[in-house]
């Protein structure tokens, strides 16, 4: 299955998506948008250019597992992305993939404009493989 993942910015999100056979996931691009609804509908083109049969959303959940204000505007993007889309669309937690991205980066040089430019795209690689590993091993 064709799963694209979406890590959401207030000012640039990014979108990954995995292979049919769902072993390797890989980025695909930076959407760089501000207004909310216009990423929503950015990200609904990109989900349907894709062939995406499932899509998920980065959830961002505080380290004490609590819900704050960052992870409720993820929790409206997935609701009101799944209006546009014939397909689904879950939540999942990604916490510290942010972190782990600028960590990946670190070690493959990555710095400047260039690593701005594809932090986010990591992070939703990074959101897309946790959630095919748990798929893997929950035979889902």
């Amino acid at each position: 299955m064709i799963i694209m993942s979406v890590d959401f910015g207030d000012s640039r999100t990014g979108i990954a998506v995995c292979d049919k056979s769902e072993l390797l996931a890989s980025p695909v691009c930076v959407i760089p948008e501000k207004d909310f609804g216009e990423c929503i509908k950015k990200t609904a083109q990109k989900a349907i250019e894709l062939k995406a049969e499932e899509v998920v959303v980065g959830y961002p959940k505080n380290m004490n597992n609590t819900i704050g204000e960052r992870a409720e505007k993820c929790q409206l993007f997935s609701e009101e992305l799944a209006k546009l889309i014939d397909c689904p669309v879950r939540l999942w937690d990604e916490r510290c993939t942010t972190v782990s991205a600028h960590n990946y980066l670190n070690v493959t040089n990555t710095r400047g404009k260039k690593r701005k430019a594809v932090v986010d795209a990591v992070a939703a690689t990074i959101i897309l493989e946790s959630y095919l590993g748990y798929r893997k091993n929950t035979n889902m």
